[in-house]
């Protein structure tokens, strides 16, 4: 693919965002200042990643002529040092392309993550928990804020459901792809007798929604304060600081209790409302994709099985690109999920490749 003319496009775009970042005026209003930052940002670090590859590129020029030389000595240690060389080089050509594919206006926005046990009891709620853990540690090595909105723990340590809030740089366009049913193999703490149990969690991701992506009517809400059920001692026994959201229309029902205030957790289940239904709309739009980008991305179903984590061969595989690694102990203790993430968006931009050029 050539990229030539593409990147001419985005130096002149980069000249106008300079212009329109320069007028003080634009940041009276910050959701479009930070829209145009982060578009500043990407544009100049495709810039950069496009200035490496060329350099690159000629490197590899450079030392294939060299390696097709009379001198024996030097095309030797040429031709040892191309691989390398070609391999930087398709890695930055796949960077260039993925950045210039039309971005999904979803990437960068934060994202609500849902987690629920399934099936297996105890042991799946204790496999919540490691869950949570996992993508705790995959926000702090991305520099990301992880707060936790709302939890229903069990008495062994484990939890019924968590919702959590991700804050930071493209939080969705890296976990968007974690929708679905994760399964894992191992022997329970429980079990006595040495045997593996399979036990299954789901996880949603959803992208956080504005205010100007839903309109909630009041009368479309029914709204209930209670006692909170959680942690919290004589203070949590004494305040009704639960709330409880029902959206009519769709039957929806929020709770929380986290916070013990009870206009807090008003604006948290608002916020968690707001994200599921945003979700129902974005469904209904990805029936224009194609349905292996469906399978990649997901629907966010209950029900769509999608990676497996078992713990005596400390393996992990995702089904939908029939990725299979050994490093299960890492990925869970360290939330060392890129390798993973990296090898779906390349999947992803093939997909999308396809449909422009269909």
């Amino acid at each position: 693919m050539e990229y030539a003319s593409l990147i001419e496009r985005r130096r002149e775009r980069l000249a106008e965002l300079e212009k329109l970042i320069g007028d003080p005026s634009l940041f009276e209003d910050q959701a479009r200042a930070g829209e145009l930052m982060r578009e500043h940002r990407r544009t100049q670090e495709l810039l950069a990643t496009w200035s490496e590859l060329e350099n690159l590129r000629r490197q590899v020029s450079e030392i294939t002529a060299i390696s097709s030389g009379d001198d024996a000595e030097l095309a030797e240690l040429a031709q040892a040092e191309l691989p390398d060389l070609q391999k930087r080089v398709a890695g930055l050509e796949e960077q260039v392309q993925y950045a210039l594919l039309p971005r999904d206006e979803l990437e960068d926005r934060d994202a609500l993550l849902e987690l629920r046990a399934g099936t297996g009891g105890d042991e799946a709620a204790l496999f919540v928990g490691d869950l949570l853990t996992m993508y705790q540690r995959f926000a702090e090595n991305r520099g990301w804020r992880f707060e936790l909105l709302d939890a229903s723990p069990n008495d062994i340590g484990g939890f019924k459901e968590v919702t959590v809030r991700v804050t930071g740089e493209e939080v969705f366009r890296s976990l968007k792809y974690e929708s679905g049913v994760h399964r894992v193999q191992r022997v329970p703490a429980t079990e006595a007798q040495g045997r593996i149990h399979t036990s299954t969690a789901t996880v949603a991701v959803l992208p956080e929604a504005e205010e100007v992506d839903i309109q909630i009517r009041p009368e479309d809400l029914r709204i209930e304060t209670c006692r909170s059920g959680g942690a919290g001692g004589q203070h949590v026994n004494r305040t009704e600081s639960a709330v409880q959201i029902f959206h009519l229309p769709t039957g929806i029902m929020v709770r929380c209790e986290k916070e013990r205030s009870q206009i807090k957790n008003r604006e948290t289940g608002m916020s968690i409302l707001r994200a599921r239904l945003f979700e129902m709309k974005q469904k209904e739009a990805q029936q224009s994709y194609s349905e292996k980008r469906r399978a990649l991305i997901g629907s966010g179903s209950r029900e769509e099985k999608i990676r497996t984590y078992n713990f005596p061969q400390n393996r992990i595989t995702d089904h939908r690109i029939s990725y299979t690694a050994y490093n299960l102990d890492v990925v869970m203790a360290a939330g060392a999920l890129d390798d993973l993430i990296s090898h779906m968006q390349h999947e992803e931009m093939i997909e999308r490749m396809d449909e422009l050029n269909a």
